[in-house]
């Protein structure tokens, strides 16, 4: 019974960090990081290049508020959340294959090191929001 109670905080703690992340990502494509989240952007999009990068902050500001503030929908906003991630995989692999730097990604290793991390945050948005089950 402890050990499950102990692994429900911890995901309930992995949730709640997740989701301060995506709101500080979200709030950076609007306002700080907005010209380095522009480097991600596929040139196949074909929408303008700063709409996309905003309105993937405001996707990502509200998944994260969510996650923090709706823990009875964790699940379907794990899924989303995850989802999400795997939406963006696109632009991570056109920043390696294009050689664009941003956010200190100046190097191909860098850059690919980097997209590695996206498998990452899909598995965090997946097991933070699954149920432990005893």
């Amino acid at each position: 019974m402890t050990r499950t109670v102990s692994r429900t905080r911890l995901r309930s703690v992995a949730r709640v960090v997740l989701g301060g992340v995506l709101v500080l990502a979200g709030a950076g494509h609007l306002t700080f990081a907005r010209e380095d989240f522009r480097a991600q952007v596929p040139p196949w999009v074909p929408l303008d290049v700063d709409e996309v990068v905003l309105m993937s902050g405001v996707v990502e500001i509200g998944l994260g508020l969510m996650l923090v503030l709706l823990p009875r929908e964790q699940r379907r906003i794990g899924l989303l959340a995850a989802l999400f991630f795997v939406a963006v995989l696109p632009g991570n692999i056109a920043q390696l294959t294009e050689h664009r730097d941003a956010f200190g990604l100046d190097t191909d290793a860098k850059r690919a090191l980097r997209l590695l991390g996206q498998p990452v945050l899909v598995a965090w948005a997946w097991w933070s929001t699954r149920t432990v089950t005893p």
